[in-house]
Order: structure tokens, then sequence, then C-alpha cells
């Protein structure tokens, strides 16, 4: 057996930016979610596994993490016969050029085109697009269609041009599923969302004083030290009101979700984002309370492995507080990073989560 070139995997620990301790975690729970982030080398046996191989679990000692397989081959490593953690990679490849094909296409490719690009068959790269980016492709499809729709509507003064221009093969495909995407007509979109209705009240809690404003589908904004002004300021076209006795029952519960944020909540949400900042938002919500991940992991974890500062972008766009937990990322080298509300009240809300104090630059 080779010997690990030990100088090499030193090295690699330093500049792959993988946290060590978060990685022996997911190995520990082998988590399926961590295939393809990271590849585990086991320097006594001088073999790499995916996270979640089933093999017994070596000593922490003898562990070390390669960002891929390449590297841990570099290092000495063998492949675990297992496992086959190189297929990963080969998954990874075939969503990535999945990915492209719909963002170029100018009308969403079956599922069948988009399995026969990556040599799999449609069952198995259905399985392996949704563990990967969170949704199905034919709702990343309608994700990037709506998206698209969105960006030509403030474009184009007529709607008709607009919902081709998006990709719609016509104006009744796109009413299917813009009542869904969208929340309203067309027309009230391009208008700013005039005719929509968004009541609001406010509580008091341990993290101060909190703002609550929804649609009749759901919370719409989650905020602390905000008030009607703030809320039509960001809402301009719409029509807000006091909510009054309407939603003490939906404030009530609100605020308990605040106050006890390691508990998982059943609260109607009305939250729209691009295909990846909602990928990003339910990769947040799926971190265990009191844990953390870095913006890197984010976007690895919502299949866009390159786009940290758009991870961190989408983290800042989430319009709802605690409830979308976006307090659980922090930057790559353990630093807390922004938050809306002030570092103060992230360390609180961890804090309650049972997370260990933030760590601050100094």
């Amino acid at each position: 057996m080779a010997e690990p070139n030990r100088a090499y995997e030193g090295a690699m620990d330093m500049l792959s930016n993988i946290d060590p301790d978060a990685a022996w975690r997911a190995v520990l729970a082998r988590d399926k979610a961590a295939d393809g982030r990271f590849v585990t080398g086991v320097l006594t046996t001088g073999i790499y596994c995916r996270p979640s191989c089933a093999a017994r679990h070596p000593k922490r000692d003898n562990v070390r993490f390669f960002p891929t397989g390449a590297e841990a081959t570099a290092a000495g490593l063998r492949a675990c016969l297992r496992c086959k953690p190189d297929e990963v990679a080969r998954d990874s490849a075939a969503i990535a050029k999945a990915l492209r094909l719909i963002e170029t296409a100018e009308t969403p490719p079956s599922l069948e085109a988009l399995a026969a690009g990556s040599g799999y068959s449609p069952f198995h790269f259905h399985r392996i697009f949704k563990r990967a980016t969170g949704v199905t492709p034919a709702a990343y499809a309608r994700a990037r269609r709506a998206r698209a729709m969105t960006e030509s509507l403030a474009a184009e003064s007529r709607i008709t041009d607009a919902i081709y221009d998006a990709g719609y093969s016509g104006p009744g495909r796109f009413y299917a599923d813009a009542k869904d995407r969208l929340g309203m007509t067309p027309s009230t979109w391009r208008d700013g969302g005039r005719g929509e209705t968004i009541r609001w009240a406010t509580a008091e809690t341990s993290l101060g004083t909190m703002l609550v404003a929804a649609t009749d589908r759901g919370i719409c904004r989650l905020s602390f030290d905000e008030g009607e002004e703030d809320l039509r300021r960001r809402f301009p076209h719409a029509a807000v009101a006091p909510g009054g006795d309407k939603m003490a029952e939906l404030v009530a519960r609100t605020a308990a979700a605040v106050e006890a944020p390691e508990r998982p909540h059943d609260l109607p949400l009305d939250v729209r984002g691009t295909a990846f900042q909602e990928a990003v938002w339910r990769e947040l919500s799926r971190i265990p309370p009191g844990e953390s991940v870095s913006y890197a992991v984010l976007a690895a974890r919502a299949g866009r492995p390159a786009a940290v500062r758009a991870a961190g972008t989408a983290c800042g766009s989430n319009q709802i507080a605690v409830l979308i937990p976006c307090h659980r990322a922090r930057r790559g080298d353990g630093t807390p990073g922004g938050y809306a509300y002030g570092i103060a009240r992230k360390a609180k809300l961890l804090e309650k989560e049972g997370a260990a104090p933030l760590r601050l630059k100094a």
C-alpha cells in the first residue's frame, strides 16, 4: 500500500476551505447531502470514501478531508470500492451540464433529454438532480422561466411580448404558471404590485420589537425595529393596512417561533426568489439548530459551488428573519459575517439554539 503524502495532505486541509469539524459530523451522520462536497481520506488504510460510506468509521486522528477524489489520489490514496466516491464527480458534472442546458434552452428540456445528455436513466437523473438542487428538473425550469418573465415584464411595455421573451410557448402556458409563481396577475406585477393587500402588526419579543406582515397567502416579511413607514417603502404599490384582531393568532405563533428558533414551525409563508435564492433558503432551513455553515457550503448545497458571493446575497435577500434561518450562515473563516438586524441578535438566536458563542474577528 502506498504511503500517503503527509506534507501534501496538510496543505490540502488548509487550502480546501473545508470545515473539518463540520465534515466529521457529516461523516458520523453518514450524510448523503455531503457527498460530492468532499471526500474522506483514511490514512491507515490508504482509502478515500464518500462522507456517507457505510463502512465502519475510522478514528478521527486517522482522517483527512479533500475537496475531490483527484486531490486525494494525489496524496497517495485510492478510491473505496464499496461507496465508489468518484461517481459523485460524474453526478456533479451531469447536473452542471443540465443546468446550463435549462438556462440556455428556448423551451424547457424534457427529463428524458436531460438524462440522455448525462448518460443516466431518467429515474436516476431525476433523483440525483433533486438531491443536489433541492428541486426537480421541471421545478427548476419553471423557476428559471418565472425569473425571466419577471425581468421581461420590467423591460417590455406589452405583456404578450414579455411572455414570449421569457420562453413561454404562448399566453395560455404562462397564465397556467403565473398564479403559483408570481402570486398576482401579470398586469399587477408589471404595475409594481398594485392591488396586493398586506396587513401588519408588531409584538415585543426578547429580540426587540418584531414586525409581521402578511398577504392572504402567508407571511411576506418578518423583521425587527421596523414599522408601517418601513413597510410602505418596501411595498410602495401595495395596500398596506394594520392587521388588527385578524392577525392576533398569527403574530402570537410567530412570536413563539422567534422565542424558540430551534423548534420547527408550520407558519404559512409567502416568499419568492430566483431558483438559486430559493435553493439557498431551503438549505438554510435544513441546517440543524445550533449549527452554522459557511456561504461556500451553502452555495455548494444549493447546486452552484462557485456562487459563494451570491449565496451571501441570497441570505441578505431573505425577507423572513428567523423563520428562514439565515442566522445559521457564516463566513468561511468561522466569523459570523453580516446580519440585517445586528450581530447581537444573530448571536442571541444561535445561543437560543444551543450553539457556542460566536467567534468575532480580533
